[in-house]
């Protein structure tokens, strides 16, 4: 039994349904669970009343912090850390920027896996991630994602590995290479495969594996119909997919199956509670009340629907209307950094600029419910009601900002808002299930120098 307190927090931000901001916060937690949440003084009263059950192992002193739920990054590619500014300086848009960076990605194996997500889930703990969904859609070179799924055990993440696919090459009238697919029959095998070794449904679950058919011009819609069949003959298991990310994908979708991408999952059976979308750039207003009415989630990506020049998501307008809306930091080429805090200013700012059909309007997005959407929204489009916010019951992912240095002198006024609206810090502190996995902002056990240096041998050799 091992037991943490975090106490004196400048303040701690619960994201409960009630939005609780408490000043010189605490919390106290017990085998990776959170036992009680308030003011210092409160908690270090009821630890007298009992001091021999409620004694913490160990205290950490967060003053001069921010405390608040670990964020959740709902769509990744972490391989992509392999190949930053490959396209994207050159100005490429999606299906360009696909077809430029596919035959480099086709040279990877299975060390180039481990090695890149490895480096991007060190990237992404330092934003203050503590969840991460990643989407891994191609294994040449006898690459599995048994790979990344290492990398993530031996770091402490919270993991949602899905596996990915593709099937419909270029001489079918798809987008990737005919040598990067993979038949449909073996997609399937392994990834009944992968649920059968990993998969683990439960509360407090440090990893769960979601099945993710890449995209409408990637993969059939048979192997679409089969995924969301054996996904859904397992308890937890969820569906994924790119969709609605580029105007290109609407004409695609129009000229080979005569539907609009929302329409043309919903004819597969991909609404529901149990999938979530990456993107969502372009949904119309009867797309908008599809989702909203079969509970189905969406992942914003900001920053790669910028580089991409894909547009702006109507995140606003999909959060009114009730759809689940969380933020991701999509691929690494495509970003081409990996900082969840980053995503939610993005998100802050992209949604107060004015497009066609809405007004610029400052007050459209808040910092404090971007941040929300980077917590409670990425718990709800994973499904995961034991995280998103700190309370009693809810397991201990927790990250802590520092707001009293250099970045946030003068914002003392909001500490919280300030997280947004001054420049994204990197976190100080952040525990995991539990377990201080960051702190004084390093990461424990990594020997980031030397991670590095592998990391960018692995992309020299790729890029040959």
């Amino acid at each position: 039994m091992t037991t943490l307190l975090l106490t004196g927090a400048d303040v701690l931000v619960t994201h409960d349904d009630a939005g609780r901001e408490i000043r010189d916060g605490a919390v106290f937690i017990r085998d990776g669970w959170i036992e009680r949440v308030g003011g210092s003084a409160e908690l270090d009263a009821w630890i007298a009343e009992a001091p021999a059950e409620r004694c913490a192992d160990r205290s950490v002193d967060v003053s001069g912090c921010v405390l608040m739920p670990g964020l959740i990054n709902g769509h990744h590619h972490l391989y992509q850390t392999l190949t930053r500014s490959v396209g994207t300086s050159r100005g490429l848009a999606l299906f360009d920027w696909l077809k430029t960076l596919y035959p480099i990605w086709g040279r990877m194996d299975a060390e180039a896996v481990y090695v890149s997500a490895k480096l991007g889930l060190c990237e992404l703990l330092l934003s203050g991630a503590t969840t991460v969904a990643d989407h891994l859609y191609m294994y040449p070179n006898g690459s599995r994602i048994d790979d990344e799924i290492a990398a993530a055990q031996e770091l402490g993440v919270r993991f949602h590995p899905t596996r990915g696919s593709m099937s419909v090459g270029e001489s079918r009238g798809g987008l990737p290479p005919d040598r990067l697919v993979e038949d449909e029959a073996a997609i399937l095998a392994d990834c009944e495969r992968v649920i059968g070794q990993f998969h683990d449904p439960e509360p407090g679950s440090m990893l769960r594996i979601g099945l993710a058919p890449c995209s409408p011009f990637s993969v059939s819609a048979d192997l679409m119909r089969e995924s969301a069949r054996l996904a859904r003959s397992h308890r937890q298991v969820r569906l994924h997919t790119h969709l609605g990310e580029t105007i290109d994908e609407d004409r695609y979708c129009l000229e080979k199956f005569g539907l609009r991408p929302v329409d043309y999952a919903e004819s597969l059976g991909w609404l529901g509670d149990d999938v979530w979308f990456a993107h969502m750039v372009h949904p119309n207003d009867g797309d908008i009340g599809k989702m909203a009415h079969t509970c189905s989630g969406v992942c914003h990506c900001p920053s790669s629907n910028m580089i991409l020049a894909s547009g702006i998501a109507p995140v606003r307008e999909m959060v009114d209307r009730g759809v689940r809306v969380g933020l991701g930091v999509d691929g690494s080429a495509s970003n081409d950094g990996n900082h969840m805090l980053g995503e939610a200013r993005q998100t802050m700012l992209l949604q107060r600029v004015g497009w066609p059909g809405f007004e610029s309007s400052a007050d459209r997005m808040s910092a404090r419910e971007a941040l929300r959407l980077g917590t409670r929204g990425g718990a709800s489009i994973l499904d995961r009601d034991d995280l998103g916010s700190l309370e009693v019951g809810k397991a201990a992912d927790l990250v802590a900002f520092r707001v009293d240095g250099l970045q946030h002198a003068g914002g003392q006024s909001d500490p919280v808002a300030s997280l947004l609206t001054c420049a994204p810090a990197s976190a100080w502190l952040s525990v995991i299930n539990g377990r201080v996995v960051v702190e004084d902002g390093q990461i424990r056990g990594v020997d980031l120098p030397a991670l590095i240096k592998c990391h960018n041998a692995a992309a020299a050799k790729l890029l040959g």
